[in-house]
């Protein structure tokens, strides 16, 4: 499956971050308020909000703007929402509680490696 530009643009500045486990889940056939989440964890809250800060940097860079940003200052789940595509970071403990994988089971996955 190819990837939208914003996609591999966000899993690639979540990389430069050391991020890890990129995963993003195609949702055009599952629903019609987004078409990809990009699911990423950082190791710590100060790695989230750097993950994050750059994926929306690299993201402004190419044109893009948030539509809302979620998270700031708690830092355990930060959400950017670009319409089309919803970033997830999270730490591993947020992200293992919300198991949005398994919520959203029937979509295609793609894993990034940086």
């Amino acid at each position: 499956m190819t990837l939208p530009q914003s996609v591999r643009i966000a899993a690639k500045a979540a990389h430069d971050k050391k991020a890890e486990n990129v995963i993003a889940l195609d949702l055009r056939e599952q629903g019609d308020f987004t078409d990809h989440f990009l699911l990423i964890s950082g190791g710590n809250q100060r790695q989230l909000v750097a993950i994050a800060d750059a994926i929306e940097a690299a993201l402004r860079a190419a044109g893009y703007r948030a539509d809302h940003v979620e998270g700031y200052p708690r830092q355990e789940w930060i959400l950017l929402d670009y319409g089309a595509l919803v970033v997830h970071v999270f730490t591993p403990k947020t992200r293992e509680f919300y198991d949005l994988e398994r919520l959203w089971g029937g979509a295609k996955r793609t894993e990034l490696s940086g």
